[in-house]
């Protein structure tokens, strides 16, 4: 234990320093460098503070279907060049959306940062749409949508659940859309969403790699900085709150899809921006402790010692802006009643919030945790997701960068209050996946009698 804890102290003292240089634009752009001078190559992400909560009532999946629009064109860039010139510079792109933000990324050669800097800038304020565009694409996010949800019942049950879990929040809403809804999205909706939320005031762009803040600050007021404010977005988020859970919820999903009767229990849970001071810190460690990976209390219990799971995990998600939430699962074993796995699962946390977890479960968990952040620290890609992902909720710098320290300082006591207050039933939803084999049975039924061989 001591060797390990020595392990732990030195990648501490090591990321004591900060790392990210901090700026903002006249336009309100805020700008965030991490230099890593290890190889001539940057990763350039651009992220918005808007995502799929943010959305107008009856319009789901728009952030995510503005996406799409967004590798279009402009006048500068013909339609769907974008991503074949970052290819043609050597390079890769890609984004993403999430209930929070949307996000755009391109991993270049150091002398083409410039390049891809001035393309981003572009569709920032240039993007244009064609309605023949937009129903093409609008056929592409259904398709994705019947491919990735529609047809995978485990994506259906999520659903479902935090249709559930989430009472008033728009966190209820999935972030690919509703497909009735998506179906009607047009032009107009995302012409309109793109004027009300893309602009330099309501963006932050991180640069990592081998580039210096003095480099990045000239580029980005060169570029970024002629971009005008917008001044019809405000600082403030202010969304649908749910209110008290007061009652425990259940949900059931037949589909002859699904391979094994699987359990999933979500709780609603503050976030790192909506979470007191280490609460959300004691979260992360008491659900590593609980149902993450092979050393945890469910796997042990459910998995080698009663056999009773063929899998179980389990994680806390604390990056919303405004909630987190807990979420177990567990694999029904070949002959067991799904009752007893749920009762199982259900004394495994109950024990954890009547007696609390062991000195060496905390410090395991807490060194895996630091060790997990120094060597992600590694990574160009994952530094820009980290502090991107951080500020889009309201975080600083200083709270990403000392989150190591934060985990550090988390103590049994901490991890058992945090149990007591949200592994409460009142505040979950439990559902159960189960393979429907009543339509298979009727079609083998259906089928007519075989001749006998001659």
């Amino acid at each position: 234990i001591l060797l390990m804890l020595a392990l732990v102290e030195q990648p501490l003292a090591v990321r004591a320093a900060p790392r990210a240089n901090y700026f903002k634009l006249a336009n309100g752009m805020q700008v965030v460098v991490v230099p890593d001078h290890r190889a001539p190559v940057v990763t350039h992400m651009v992220w918005y503070r808007v995502g799929a909560a943010d959305e107008p009532k009856g319009k789901s999946g728009i952030a995510h279907f503005l996406e799409h629009l967004m590798f279009k064109s402009t006048d500068k860039i013909p339609m769907g060049e974008f991503s074949k010139i970052v290819s043609r510079l050597g390079g890769q792109d890609n984004a993403f959306t999430g209930h929070d933000a949307t996000a755009y990324f391109q991993r270049i050669a150091k002398d083409r940062l410039k390049t891809v800097m001035e393309m981003e800038a572009d569709r920032m304020v240039n993007l244009k749409l064609t309605e023949k565009e937009v129903l093409t694409e609008r056929n592409v996010i259904l398709e994705e949508r019947r491919s990735r949800i529609e047809n995978n019942p485990s994506a259906l049950l999520d659903e479902q659940m935090d249709a559930v879990l989430y009472g008033n929040s728009p966190y209820r809403i999935p972030v690919i859309g509703w497909e009735h809804e998506m179906a009607e999205l047009s032009q107009h909706d995302a012409e309109t969403f793109y004027k009300r939320y893309y602009a330099p005031n309501n963006a932050i762009l991180i640069v990592t790699g081998d580039v210096t803040a003095d480099e990045v600050k000239k580029l980005a007021e060169g570029v970024y900085g002629k971009i005008p404010a917008n001044p019809a977005v405000t600082p403030e988020r202010k969304r649908p709150q749910d209110p008290p859970s007061r009652a425990a919820r259940r949900l059931e999903l037949k589909d002859a899809r699904a391979g094994k009767t699987s359990i999933h229990r979500y709780y609603t849970a503050p976030s790192y921006t909506t979470a007191t001071p280490g609460e959300a810190e004691a979260l992360d460690v008491l659900m590593k402790i609980a149902a993450s990976g092979a050393p945890s209390r469910l796997y042990k219990k459910l998995v080698v010692e009663d056999k009773l799971a063929s899998s179980t995990s389990g994680y806390y998600s604390g990056s919303g802006l405004d909630s987190g939430k807990i979420s177990i699962t567990a694999v029904v074993a070949d002959g067991v009643d799904a009752f007893k796995v749920e009762t199982a699962i259900d004394a495994v946390l109950a024990d954890i919030r009547t007696n609390g977890i062991t000195d060496a479960e905390l410090t395991r968990a807490k060194n895996g945790y630091i060790a997990d952040f120094v060597y992600e620290s590694d990574n160009q890609a994952t530094l820009a997701r980290r502090y991107g992902w951080g500020l889009v909720v309201g975080r600083s710098i200083a709270d990403i960068e000392s989150w190591p320290d934060a985990i550090a300082k988390v103590t049994a006591a901490d991890v058992k209050k945090a149990a007591g207050k949200y592994l409460d039933l009142r505040r979950s939803v439990t559902g159960l996946l189960v393979p429907d084999v009543s339509d298979t049975a009727s079609a083998k039924n259906d089928k007519p009698a075989q001749k006998p061989r001659t």
